[in-house]
């Protein structure tokens, strides 16, 4: 269940969705286009949790994946833009258990069947990514943070709907009573890789001293002892421009999903979308005012942007997925379709050590490792600041090879 500023009970007693699961009918709510379900009981169930909501007749809910339940009835049709599941070859000896066991195996990246199954989890443009997010980052992408490190597809992990169950896809240490999430639309494959093969070495060498939240196991899934959660990270780690129409998200026990912000690229600012009843919400996140209607990001100078060509002009750009690339406009009229885009990035070299540039002040410049390991870490002496982002301050004078680089999109207009 998706709100914004109220609560209730399941839509689908008005819309007659039902969905069998474990061989008992339930009714249900559609999440994420039909991603997952939530499912309601009168009576305990295995599995079901004791959750009343006001007006709601079924106190005992689940949250499953769409794989996993046996029938839908009801329906409404599927989305035109709904990810593929991940696939797995038919074998009558090796079902999921076997694959999730293989999944938590550091070495079982090769392995055929797990490597069939990950390369099934497909990113194209539009595809809604998420980003678990911890109070504290909460406030940075509303002051201007922009999404990067490990994410996932909204596909994959809709089931996971409560801080307790999110737990698995956050990348630092800080827990709490609520979630918060990033969501957004990629803007091109290319933006993102998996954490497999030798490219990735260096993140899975590094000890616990030198990181935050789970190990990187290389086989492309979340370290979990019941999900299978194929992740992602952001190409050598860089951040990625602010799509428009991103959001920022709250889940609170009750599994219900909260609307916190909405990004307004025009006017470079997050729009409060949540109701005066879920600003409790925000009570934890530091230097943001609950009741503030709207928040410009405030940001300082980024080396990470997005640029477009409009009849031999250069403009800065918005990804506006799945419709393409347009120029960044206050007016309408003026919002065209570029004819090419690309995401401008600085790169440099500290101490032999291949980084991003991501900000300049004072002469002092702010690093992004953009392949992590041991050597690196310690060659630089970044901080991990959440699960596999590594940064540190670095004079100026001492880089080497700083450059600023396109890296071309692919202009699609529909």
């Amino acid at each position: 269940m998706t709100v914004t500023d109220h609560a209730g009970g399941p839509a689908s007693d008005r819309a007659g969705l039902r969905v069998t699961y474990g061989g008992r009918v339930h009714p249900a709510e559609e999440i994420a286009r039909g991603a997952a379900y939530e499912l309601f009981s009168a009576d305990e169930a295995p599995g079901f949790e004791w959750c009343p909501r006001p007006g709601n007749g079924y106190p005992w809910r689940r949250f499953v994946h769409a794989t996993e339940v046996d029938a839908v009835h009801g329906g409404a049709e599927p989305a035109d833009d709904t990810d593929a599941p991940l696939l797995m070859p038919v074998h009558r000896d090796r079902g999921w258990a076997y694959l999730h066991q293989l999944s938590q195996q550091p070495g079982a990246a090769a392995d055929p069947t797990l490597a069939a199954v990950r390369a099934s989890a497909v990113v194209r443009p539009g595809t809604r990514m998420v980003k678990v997010l911890s109070a504290r980052q909460l406030a940075g992408y509303v002051r201007g943070w922009l999404p990067h490190g490990f994410c996932y597809r909204e596909h994959d992990v809709a089931h996971l709907r409560t801080p307790a169950g999110m737990a698995v896809l956050r990348g630092d240490s800080e827990g709490g009573d609520v979630a918060y999430a990033l969501r957004w639309r990629a803007a091109d494959p290319a933006d993102y890789d998996v954490p497999v093969g030798p490219a990735h070495r260096g993140l899975m060498a590094l000890p616990p001293r030198d990181r935050l939240g789970p190990p990187v196991l290389g086989t492309g899934f979340v370290p979990s002892s019941a999900q299978l959660v194929p992740e992602f990270v952001t190409r050598e780690f860089a951040d990625l421009p602010m799509p428009a129409n991103a959001t920022l998200l709250a889940y609170p026990a009750e599994g219900v999903e909260v609307v916190l912000y909405t990004y307004q690229a025009e006017q470079r600012g997050w729009l409060r979308l949540a109701g005066p009843q879920w600003r409790h919400l925000l009570a934890a996140v530091p230097g943001l005012a609950a009741d503030q209607e709207y928040v410009p990001t405030g940001e300082a100078p980024r080396s990470t942007r997005l640029v477009g060509t409009y009849a031999g002009s250069e403009y800065e750009a918005v990804a506006d997925q799945p419709g393409g690339f347009r120029v960044l406009a206050m007016t309408r009229a003026a919002r065209y379709p570029v004819e090419a885009a690309a995401r401008r990035v600085r790169t440099a070299v500290w101490r032999g050590v291949p980084c991003l540039v991501l900000r300049e002040e004072g002469g002092w410049l702010r690093l992004r490792l953009r392949r992590p390991d041991p050597d690196g870490v310690a060659a630089t002496g970044a901080q991990c600041l959440e699960r596999g982002v590594y940064e540190v301050w670095a004079p100026g004078g001492e880089l080497t090879d700083d450059r600023v680089a396109d890296v071309p999109y692919p202009a699609r207009h529909e």
